[in-house]
């Protein structure tokens, strides 16, 4: 059996060069056992098969054990690089910054914003907490804009009508992975001197007139939780922007504004404010692990066909419910538009329908037929009301808003499934609207 690979000194965040004695970065090692305690979390099962493979990898793992070493880093190091380096080749983008989450990406735009108490934040109705998280929590405004009772994504028109001198951020949604109308979004942001920051949470691969949605608004930001069309291992969101200023300062803001180029007397780096747009800020740590990195980079690889997978599921959907005249056809995009269709959207005629998507999904339910409305109302949330938002009164400028999500439209999911789990949820639909025209 070979003698174990000696292991080199590691920089601990910085280059220390060789020395007689290391600094290891990583404190504890992972060891053969540990591996085997993922393996069996990642490839999970029962029974005597199963315990008889998981035994032979053992096996096999324990003997690579003797002739391997452990990575010298876990954090920030080169397999996050080649993820950064991965987004940029896949959005066209330079300086793509990886993070822990979608969330944090907004946190570190909104700050380069300089947003402050009483500034106002334009964000759709319709859309996940985070989107607001931030702006809420500093004192900013939330102003809601209503939405598109096609697209379910914020409206321009109620945005340019809600714009004050105020207005200091405007939040875009892509909804589903369909693309936002995000050209008089950007005139109005312009026109009035807006940061916009794209929620792309949905988004990643998505395009709208040719351009990759997330890079067309100063920010963008993704989401690679679990329940996106690609992860990292669970969690990890991509920020990329616009403002090529900035592009330096986005990967310090990552992790606490740490400046290794320069020292502080007597110490190995210096820590500095980052800019913003109209002073500096502080920025606090966000910083990803190199299992992330690798995870990202396995799955960005396979973006294209994942999507593709996508599209066809949405579009087998749409032939089938094509001949219900209570169906608003989901739309599949075209001429430079590209859905990512991480979710499949069924709108609803209640009048032709006999009935409004309340009664669908109560039916639904009743077949075995998965379908959530993304996402509630973000004004009817008790912590708008903790903060002195009136719900009522909010819902009474989103008018829309209201109509769409209590009587007209919910989700479904579109991968995964089996031809058989397609064509039962297609009937399903079918028969529940069947069986409200008929008023069963």
């Amino acid at each position: 059996m070979e003698n174990k690979i000696e292991k080199k000194a590691s920089d601990f965040r910085y280059n220390t060069g060789e020395t007689k004695v290391p600094w290891a970065a990583v404190g504890e090692n992972y060891n053969a056992q540990d591996l085997m305690a993922i393996i069996r979390f990642m490839m999970q099962g029962t029974g005597s098969a199963y315990e008889s493979a998981v035994k032979a990898v053992e096996e096999k793992v324990l003997e690579l054990d003797q002739i391997s070493q452990p990575p010298a880093k876990l954090s920030l190091d080169r397999q996050v690089a080649k993820a950064e380096d991965m987004c940029d080749a896949y959005l066209n983008t330079s300086g793509s910054t990886f993070l822990t989450n979608c969330t944090a990406g907004f946190e570190i735009a909104c700050k380069y914003a300089n947003l402050q108490p009483g500034d106002e934040v334009i964000v759709p109705a319709i859309t996940f907490a985070a989107t607001m998280a931030y702006p809420l929590s500093i004192g900013c405004k939330l102003v809601f804009a209503d939405v598109d009772p096609k697209t379910i994504n914020m409206d321009p028109a109620d945005v340019a009508r809600k714009i004050t001198d105020k207005t200091k951020m405007i939040i875009p949604v892509h909804i589903g992975g369909y693309p936002v109308d995000m050209d008089p979004i950007m005139e109005l942001a312009k026109k009035h001197d807006i940061i916009v920051l794209e929620d792309a949470a949905h988004g990643f691969g998505g395009e709208y007139k040719g351009r990759k949605l997330g890079t067309i608004g100063h920010f963008g930001a993704f989401s690679f939780h679990e329940v996106k069309n690609i992860t990292s291992f669970g969690e990890g969101g991509i920020l990329c922007s616009n403002i090529q200023e900035f592009l330096p300062e986005m990967r310090r803001a990552r992790f606490l504004g740490t400046d290794f180029s320069r020292q502080i007397k007597d110490w190995l780096y210096d820590v500095t404010a980052i800019k913003g747009k109209n002073g500096p800020f502080v920025a606090t740590n966000f910083s990803t692990t190199e299992i992330q990195g690798l995870g990202l980079q396995l799955q960005i690889a396979r973006n294209d066909r994942i999507m593709q997978a996508r599209y066809d599921a949405a579009a087998y959907l749409n032939s089938r419910l094509a001949g219900c005249d209570a169906i608003i056809p989901q739309d599949l995009g075209g001429n430079g538009t590209k859905p990512t269709f991480h979710l499949y959207k069924l709108v609803l005629d209640p009048e032709k329908a006999g009935g409004d998507v309340q009664v669908l999904k109560k039916k639904l339910a009743q077949k075995g037929v998965t379908e959530i409305a993304h996402f509630g109302p973000l004004y009817r949330f008790q912590v708008l009301k903790e903060y002195g938002y009136d719900e009522d009164a909010i819902a009474a400028t989103c008018p829309v808003t209201e109509d769409v999500f209590y009587h007209r439209f919910t989700h479904f999911p579109v991968y995964g499934l089996t031809q058989e789990q397609l064509d039962y949820m297609a009937d399903a639909i079918l028969e529940s609207i069947d069986e409200m025209k008929k008023g069963i």
